[in-house]
């Protein structure tokens, strides 16, 4: 099979109608944070883009707020949120020709992090509309355990105390203290989880692991990353497996992480594929998230979908 990386299509010049989905919840400093996207819509306008704000109402609508989109004739939607809101959007937006930006506003941001964007909403917006339309592929989780049967996402995917994490915290622990609440969660599973194992298997590897990461980004979360050899621009996945069980290697591993050097680990296996497997291998359930989301227990299956979604990249790739 031929890898290639998506074409640019082409520049913003012929857009004219966009819808900025914000959530007004996410991230820190949010009053400054409406001053911003007002400044990022005089910006457009100058741009001669007709930006009209938008906001969240809950968890999950922004999802119908870009099929509406869709429906109604947009040209753009731009989303400003966290990783989680992003993801949303993208579900909204896959599979239709409707372009979508990010602007930073949640507490990860890893898409922002990984297209090089500022985190100045003003200056990000200029970045934006100086930028290029990419059609790129789209990761898709699929499991009789997610509510429709499957869920698409952009950053990455995963299995083991990733996904028993994300599943843990709970919404207003994340609203209140943002990373630190991962962070606080992820030094909690490091003393109770008991890293249950589970296949992970491709046409390429199959691994008996404790953790998966399907990577479509190199950036994982907070100052981490972990599939450092993905692209987004790739119709391939990086798959990361870790193998051990020993919580003490686990420690010790995160240092490596943590320092850059996790490549050198002599258990935890990389590679690139275009699909992925993940099955529980006892009565223990596993938990996974894509995103950062949760998507629930193994068993799952991780897809590459080509020419899924248009993608606003800023400046030249």
């Amino acid at each position: 099979m031929k890898y290639h990386a998506p074409t640019r299509i082409n520049m913003l010049t012929e857009i004219r109608d966009a819808l900025i989905i914000y959530n007004p919840t996410a991230g820190r400093g949010r009053h400054r944070r409406r001053m911003q996207l007002e400044r990022a819509q005089s910006i457009l306008k100058q741009a001669g883009i007709l930006a009209e704000l938008e906001a969240t109402t809950g968890p999950g609508t922004a999802t119908g707020q870009a099929r509406n989109a869709v429906a109604d004739g947009r040209q753009l939607v731009i989303a400003c949120g966290g990783d989680g809101t992003i993801n949303e959007i993208v579900n909204g937006l896959a599979g239709s020709q409707v372009p979508m930006a990010v602007l930073p506003g949640g507490t990860a941001n890893v898409l922002v992090k990984e297209l090089q964007l500022s985190w100045e909403i003003p200056r990000s917006t200029d970045q934006l509309v100086r930028g290029t339309l990419r059609r790129i592929a789209l990761g898709l989780a699929v499991s009789e355990n997610i509510p429709g049967g499957q869920r698409y996402f952009i950053c990455m995917g995963g299995a083991g105390p990733d996904g028993k994490l994300v599943n843990a915290v709970d919404l207003e622990t994340k609203r209140r203290l943002g990373i630190l609440a991962y962070w606080m969660e992820g030094l909690r599973q490091i003393v109770s989880y008991s890293f249950p194992q589970f296949w992970v298997s491709s046409e390429e590897q199959k691994h008996l692991a404790t953790l998966v990461v399907v990577g479509r980004t190199k950036h994982y979360g907070g100052p981490v990353m972990i599939t450092t050899e993905a692209d987004l621009y790739e119709d391939r996945f990086e798959v990361c497996v870790a193998t051990t069980q020993k919580r003490w290697r686990w420690v010790t591993d995160m240092v490596k992480l943590l320092r850059g050097n996790h490549r050198s680990i002599t258990d935890d296996f990389f590679w690139k594929t275009t699909s992925v497997r993940c099955e529980a291998t006892g009565s223990e359930s596993v938990w996974a998230q894509v995103d950062g989301e949760p998507i629930g227990r193994l068993p799952v299956e991780f897809k590459i979908v080509p020419e899924a979604l248009t993608l606003v990249v800023p400046g030249e790739c």
